[in-house]
């Protein structure tokens, strides 16, 4: 249900309210960030480094062929979106000022910026916009685009959307990171997949491009015309790129880096350093995310339901919680996590931790060890993401081991795991993880439904899982008009998701990051990956 305890959700909430809303000058002169203006801040300090970490290193800088974290952890600073989602949920202005919905509720004007300029010092205007929604989103934002029937541009600071029929949840999804807005003199007429500003990206946001040396750092530096009078304040980032869980923690440590996102340590160090007088760890910015493993369903062992329901015994998920994540987490039963409260549900099929029973489902299905005591051999290919998913991963392995499986791990880099899953689909099962919005339609779309069937495209459904029913159930929701008709869809969905299980849900992640005291403003914003850093600056020390 959308919220009705701010201006905007309530106005997305009723399409007879014409202004959704409308942001003044105070809250552009605050810096776009909920209570800037209300309290006496520090004076920021301009100029300055900011050492930050990236891990893994990214595979590209195209959050649009690729929306993983990593990626659009750098790719914030440099390009905008038309707004950005506040700490209370409310949309705040990047490139556009304002939206406007007609009494039919089919058309959404939106207002951009006027005097804004590319890093390269080209005009933005109203078609990088049209041109960004029309080519650029559909490769990573179809739950927008699947949505509007044409954009238009009367002029060269409106958009129009034109939606296909009146979708009052549009606006939250436009504050996401797959909503980024790319230059059309760059990309219009080429091969956008294999653009070099892919990798040379020429944004409008507080930092440009200045080079990535591979396997060292990535460096941004200050946008001088950036729209925003006065930011961005540091002179310069540099991301380095250190995938040793324990030299990220020594660099934290000693001040050799600043900011470090996305569980960056380990749990071990978190308790030794959580009362360290120069860091903060912050659980506070993330969404609600999930950890899963996802069955490649053509494969003839995983495909069968039995094998997948016995794996689904043999882990202990509360142990999993306590020992590898270090209780920065909760097992988890149904896809939708708890974060996203309103279509949380706990009726769902479950699957306790039972090892008999994994054992007795195997037999069954007409898997019974052999000599040496094994009934098949599984190969377990973990999201290269770090040590957590590493451990995860080994854990896997020995729940399944005691049961007879002979699972081992793939243990590959990140470009080689994209491309074998999303491309190639070549793999028995992954572990790996989602964010969920507060609205969980493209996310069950995406995992669930026949829209997410998109080869080569990063974080689509890879398992080859298809239902009628589900796909019947998502349609009708899609709008967002009937709260009621959602709550009951999204629990069916969930109900046939843990029943024939194409994933099983591990547990909810709660994620952290790690930053030095003198680095004001990390947390303005819920979301590292959409916080551009413009108001970031570093105290003296």
């Amino acid at each position: 249900m959308p919220r009705t305890d701010n201006p905007v959700f309530a106005a997305l909430a009723d399409p007879s309210r014409r202004r959704l809303f409308r942001f003044g000058g105070a809250a552009l002169a605050a810096g776009m960030f909920p209570g800037a203006a209300l309290a006496a801040p520090e004076t920021p300090v301009r100029g300055g480094t900011l050492v930050a970490i990236a891990f893994p290193e990214p595979a590209t800088l195209a959050t649009h062929l690729n929306g993983a974290n990593p990626i659009s952890l750098v790719t914030s600073k440099i390009y905008d979106r038309l707004f950005v989602e506040g700490n209370q949920h409310e949309l705040l202005p990047r490139l556009g000022l304002s939206a406007e919905q007609s009494a039919d509720g089919l058309d959404i004007t939106i207002r951009l910026r006027k005097g804004v300029k590319w890093h390269d010092g080209h005009p933005f205007d109203a078609g990088d916009v049209k041109f960004s929604i029309e080519k650029i989103w559909p490769l990573q934002f179809s739950t927008i685009t699947n949505a509007v029937a044409r954009v238009t541009a009367p002029d060269a600071h409106t958009i129009v959307l034109r939606l296909k029929e009146t979708w009052p949840i549009l606006m939250r999804y436009l504050g996401q990171s797959a909503g980024q807005i790319l230059p059309q003199h760059l990309y219009e007429g080429t091969d956008i997949v294999t653009n070099p500003h892919n990798n040379r990206p020429v944004g409008t946001g507080p930092f440009r491009f200045k080079e990535w040396q591979r396997g060292s750092h990535i460096v941004l530096e200050r946008n001088p015309d950036y729209y925003i009078a006065g930011q961005p304040y540091l002179d310069r980032i540099v991301w380095k790129v250190i995938n040793d869980s324990a030299s990220r923690a020594a660099a934290l440590e000693t001040g050799a880096a600043h900011f470090a996102a996305r569980n960056p340590i380990t749990f071990s160090d978190v308790a030794r350093l959580k009362g360290h007088r120069d860091l903060v760890i912050d659980t506070k910015q993330y969404e609600p995310n999930s950890y899963w493993l996802e069955f490649n369903l053509r494969d003839p062992l995983v495909g069968k339901l039995a094998v997948r329901q016995a794996i689904a015994h043999a882990i202990d998920r509360a142990a999993l919680v306590k020992t590898v994540w270090g209780g920065f987490g909760a097992p988890l039963d149904a896809p939708v996590p708890s974060g996203v409260a309103e279509y949380f549900t706990k009726d769902v099929p479950k699957y306790p931790f039972d090892p008999k029973r994994a054992e007795q489902l195997l037999d069954a299905a007409g898997f019974p060890r052999q000599a040496g005591g094994w009934r098949f051999k599984l190969t377990h290919d973990f999201i290269p993401f770090g040590d957590d998913y590493r451990r995860t991963g080994e854990f896997v392995r020995q729940a399944l081991r005691k049961v007879g499986i002979d699972a081992s791990l793939g243990g590959k880099d990140l470009s080689t795991w994209t491309r074998d899953v999303f491309t190639d689909r070549k793999f028995q099962v992954i572990s790996t993880w989602g964010g969920w919005s507060r609205d969980p339609q493209a996310s069950l779309d995406v995992r669930f439904g026949q829209r997410g069937d998109r080869r080569g495209v990063p974080w689509s459904k890879v398992s080859g899982y298809s239902n009628k029913e589900i796909d019947a159930l998502l349609e009708p929701t899609r709008s967002g008009a009937d709260p009621a008709l959602r709550k009951v869809n999204y629990k069916r969905v969930q109900q046939i998701v843990q029943a024939e299980l194409p994933v099983l849900p591990l547990l909810e992640v709660y994620f952290f990051s790690v930053y030095n005291r003198r680095l004001r403003n990390a947390g303005e914003l819920p979301y590292p990956t959409r916080n551009n850093f413009a108001n970031v600056w570093l105290a003296k020390a």
